[in-house]
C-alpha cells in the first residue's frame, strides 16, 4: 500500500499570506540570493559557502538524529548535543528499576562507560541536487502507485551507483513543492551511537505537559551522545567494542557570549512536516477530523497509561516513552485547532484561493500545471470526509495501542517472518518474540476494551466489523467482559506459541479480530485511495499556481525531514497585553520548583534547587544582564523534527538548541504567523552549567572547549 493512502497527515499544505524574508525553511544548496542578502542585513557575518559547500561549512556539523530529531556535533571526538526528549527513548531503553538513568541522570566518566544505544543512528547530509527533469521523464503519465515504484527504483539505482564510489553512502529521492520538484540527497549514516550524559528527567523535561508548547519555559532539554566509528577508516560501522570516537572534519564552536534582543539567530536541522500549501478545504478536514479525533481518543489512552504508570515503577518505565510521545501531539492538536479558529485561518485561505482563481481567469495562456479546479477540490474533500474519519479512528484506536491487537494485526498482514522449513509451507509457523517485559497485561486489557468501545461509539455502523455484533449479542455490549474472554481464549500473548497456517490458528479469536480489522482498513482505503490521489493532484496544481503567481518572490517547499535552514532574530512577542520577554532566568525556575510539592511537573531533586539558587553563576551568567539565562525566543521557522536543532549566532557559533514552539502559534505548520510564531531554545550556557556543576563533567567540557 502506498504511503499516501496510509497517512492522511501526509497530504501537504498551502500558505496564504505574503511571504516575509524571515519566514521559511530553506534548502541550502540552492538558497535564493535574496534570502542570503537578507540574512546579512540582519547580522549574518559569514560567506554564503560557509552555510553549505565549503569543507568547513556550518551544515556539515548538523545531523539527523535517528530519523526523528536533529542534533549537532560539538567536539573533535564526535560528541553530539540534542534534546533530552530526542534522547528520551534511548535513555528509557537503557534504564532499569535498579539503574534508572531517566530518573537519576547519567554521566560516563570515561569512554569505557559510555552506553551503546540500540537502534540509534545519526545521518550527515553530504550533498543535494535537483533531479526534477530526470524524474519527470520517468513518471510522465503514471499514476500515484506507479510513480512511487519508479521513485523507489530510481533511489535504489542512485544508491547502488554512489556505493561504487563510497560504500558508506546512500541516496534518498524526495518530493518538494507538492511533487512539482524532486531532489536527490546523499547521506552517510553512523550506527554506533552511545549515551554520554543526561540530566535527570525532572530537569530535562521540567514542566512536563503543564509547560509543553508554553512560554515562559525553564527546561534543560538536552542530552549528550557520541558517535563511534571504525578504527581503521573513521567511517560508519556496526557497534563493536573496538570502535573508537568519530573524528569529524569540523564541528560547531560553542559560545559563552550569549545573545541580545534583535540579535541574528539561525537554526539548521531536519523539520519533519509542514502543510503551508494546504487548501482551505484541507485545513478544515485537518481541524475537524485529524486533530479532533486525535484529541478525543488520546484523552482516553493517556488517562489509562497514567493510571498504571503512577502505581508501579516498572510500568512507568515500560510506557513512559509511549506516553510522552502520545501526549506531545495530543496537546499540539488542541493548540492548533485553537489557533486555526482564533485567527480565522480557513477564511484567510479561502480569500487567498479566490485571489488565485482571479489570476487563473486572467491568464491568456492556460497551463495545466496550475489550472486547479477549486470546486472539484472542495467536493473531493466532502466526499472523503467519512472514510477520513473512519481511518483516523482506526489508526488512533488500533495501531500500536495494545500488545494483543498489534500482534493480531501483524500476523494478519504478514509482517512476521515465518519460521520452519522453506520447502514445506504446512510446517512453517509464526512465533512472536518474548517481549513480556515491555508491557503490562492489566493495562493492555483495559486499553483494548476502551478502544473497541470508543471506536464503536464514534464510527458509523457500516464501518464496524462483525466483532462488534458479537460483543452486542453475546456479551451485552460489555466490552470489559468481551476483552476478558478474548485474552483468556486467544493464544496471541502465550509465550513461545507457534501459529501454523491451519484451521486452529484461523479460529483463534485474536486472529479473527485482526483479520476483521485489517479487512475493514483495506475496504476503507480502497474506496478512499482514488479520492486521495485526485486531491493530491489538485493540491499540487494549487501549490504551483501560488509559486508562479508570486514568481518575483523566493519560495520554500514544505518540510519533509530534509535539512533546512531558518533565520531571524532573538526576540519576544506581545499578545493580549502579555509581554513575553525573550529569555527566562534561574530565579523564575526556582519559583516554579517551589511549587513541586503541589505540582509533579515542577518537582526536582534538592540539589537542583541548590544549584539554581546560586548567587554567582560564574562564566555561565550573561555578561549583559548578569543573570543565568535558561531558555530564549527567536522568530526562526521550525516544526517537529527540528527538536535538537543547533541555534547559531551571526558568526556561526552555537548558542542554543531548539526544542519547542509557543502555544500562540501552534497553527504554524499550516500558516506562519510572523508576529506570534516563536522558536523556544535552551541556552547553551544553561546546558554547560548543569554539565559542570551537577555532572562535574570536566572531561567533556575540556573536549568542547566553549569560548
Amino acid at each position: 500500500m502506498k504511503k499516501s493512502t496510509l497517512l492522511i497527515a501526509g497530504l501537504l499544505a498551502l500558505g496564504s499570506t505574503t511571504m516575509h524574508a524571515d519566514e521559511g525553511m530553506w534548502t541550502l544548496y540552492n538558497l535564493p540570493n535574496a534570502v542570503y542578502e537578507q540574512m546579512v542585513a540582519e547580522g549574518f557575518q559569514l560567506p554564503e559557502n560557509m552555510l553549505y559547500g565549503a569543507p568547513n561549512a556550518i551544515s556539515n556539523s548538523v545531523i539527523n538524529f535517528s530519523g526523528f530529531c536533529s542534533g549537532v556535533v560539538v567536539s573533535p571526538n564526535g560528541l553530539v548535543f540534542t534534546n533530552h526528549h530526542c534522547g528520551f527513548s534511548a535513555i528509557n531503553a537503557l534504564s532499569t528499576v535498579e539503574h534508572d538513568y531517566m530518573k537519576d541522570g547519567f554521566y560516563a566518566k570515561s569512554y569505557a562507560e559510555e552506553l551503546p544505544s540500540k537502534d540509534l543512528f545519526v545521518s550527515f547530509m553530504k550533498k543535494q541536487e535537483d533531479i526534477t527533469p530526470r524524474v519527470n521523464k520517468l513518471i510522465a503519465g503514471k499514476n500515484a502507485e506507479q510513480t512511487e515504484a519508479i521513485i523507489d527504483s530510481l533511489t535504489n539505482h542512485l544508491t547502488d551507483s554512489i556505493k561504487t564510489i563510497d560504500k558508506t553512502l546512500h541516496i534518498s529521492v524526495d518530493a518538494f513543492y507538492e511533487g512539482n520538484k524532486y531532489y536527490a540527497t546523499t547521506y552517510q549514516d553512523f550506527q554506533d551511537v552511545r549515551l554520554v550524559f543526561t540530566v535527570p528527567k525532572s530537569m530535562g523535561k521540567f514542566g512536563g505537559e503543564t509547560d509543553n508548547w508554553m512560554w515562559p519555559r525553564q527546561t534543560s532539554d538536552f542530552s549528550v551522545f557520541r558517535i563511534y566509528a571504525d578504527p581503521k577508516t573513521n567511517g560508519p560501522a556496526a557497534y563493536s567494542k573496538d570502535n573508537v570516537p568519530y573524528k569529524p572534519a569540523n564541528w560547531a564552536p560553542v559560545s559563552l557570549e550569549g545573545y541580545k534582543d534583535k540579535d541574528f539567530a539561525m537554526t539548521i536541522g531536519y523539520p519533519g512536516s509542514t502543510n503551508r500549501y494546504l487548501s482551505s478545504f484541507g485545513i478544515q478536514q485537518r481541524r475537524d477530523i485529524e486533530n479532533t479525533v486525535r484529541v478525543q481518543v488520546r484523552d482516553i489512552k493517556l488517562a489509562i497509561m497514567k493510571k498504571y504508570m503512577d502505581k508501579n515503577e516498572k510500568t512507568r518505565l515500560q510506557y513512559e516513552n509511549k506516553y510522552v510521545t502520545s501526549a506531545n501531539y495530543w496537546k499540539n492538536s488542541i493548540g492548533m485547532n485553537k489557533c486555526i479558529d482564533s485567527i480565522g485561518l480557513i477564511r484567510q485561505k479561502a480569500e487567498y484561493e479566490a485571489k488565485i482563481q482571479r489570476w487563473l481567469d486572467e491568464k491568456t495562456v492556460k497551463d495545466p500545471a496550475v489550472n486547479v479546479d477549486l470546486k472539484k477540490l472542495s467536493n473531493l474533500y466532502k466526499e472523503s470526509a467519512e472514510p477520513a474519519l473512519v481511518q483516523a479512528y482506526w489508526n488512533e484506536s488500533f495501531w500500536k495501542v495494545s500488545e494483543l491487537i498489534q500482534r493480531a494485526l501483524d500476523i494478519t498482514r504478514g509482517a512476521i517472518e515465518p519460521q520452519g522449513p522453506k520447502d514445506d509451507e504446512s510446517a512453517q509457523y509464526v512465533q512472536f518474540k518474548d517481549n513480556s517485559s515491555d508491557w503490562n497485561l492489566a493495562l493492555d486489557k483495559e486499553m483494548t476494551a476502551a478502544m473497541l468501545k470508543n471506536y464503536a461509539e464514534h464510527v458509523p455502523t457500516a464501518y464496524r466489523p462483525e466483532v462488534f455484533n458479537v460483543i452486542k449479542t453475546k456479551f451485552g455490549n460489555n466490552y470489559k467482559k468481551y476483552t476478558d474472554w478474548l485474552y483468556a481464549n486467544s493464544k496471541l500473548l502465550v509465550k513461545d506459541h507457534k501459529f501454523y497456517n491451519d484451521e486452529k490458528t484461523l479460529n483463534d479469536p485474536g486472529i479473527q479480530l485482526g483479520v476483521e480489522l485489517v479487512m475493514l482498513y483495506q475496504q476503507v482505503t480502497t474506496n478512499y485511495v482514488s479520492k486521495i490521489e485526485a486531491i493530491e493532484q489538485e493540491e499540487k496544481k494549487l501549490c504551483e499556481a501560488k509559486v508562479q503567481m508570486e514568481m518575483d518572490m523566493p519560495h520554500y517547499s514544505d518540510a519533509n525531514f530534509t535539512m533546512r535552514m531558518s533565520y531571524g532574530q532573538v526576540g519576544g512577542y506581545m499578545i493580549g497585553g502579555f509581554d513575553s520577554n525573550y529569555y527566562t532566568t534561574a530565579e523564575s525556575l526556582v519559583e516554579k520548583m517551589k511549587l513541586g510539592k503541589k505540582l509533579e511537573d515542577y518537582k526536582v531533586e534538592p540539589i537542583m534547587m541548590d544549584l539554581m539558587s546560586a548567587k554567582d553563576f560564574g562564566r555561565y551568567a550573561d555578561k549583559t544582564t548578569g543573570k543565568m539565562q535558561l531558555c530564549f525566543l527567536t522568530n526562526n521557522d521550525i516544526t517537529g523534527g527540528n527538536s535538537g536543532s543547533p541555534m547559531f549566532d551571526g558568526k556561526g557559533r552555537l548558542i542554543g538548541l531548539a526544542f519547542d514552539g509557543n502555544w500562540d502559534s501552534l497553527s504554524s505548520d499550516i500558516n506562519f504567523d510572523r508576529k506570534l510564531a516563536r522558536c523556544i531554545g535552551v541556552d547553551i550556557r544553561f546546558v554547560l552549567y548543569l554539565m559542570d556543576k551537577w555532572g562535574h563533567a570536566d572531561r567533556l567540557l575540556q573536549e568542547i572547549n566553549p569560548q
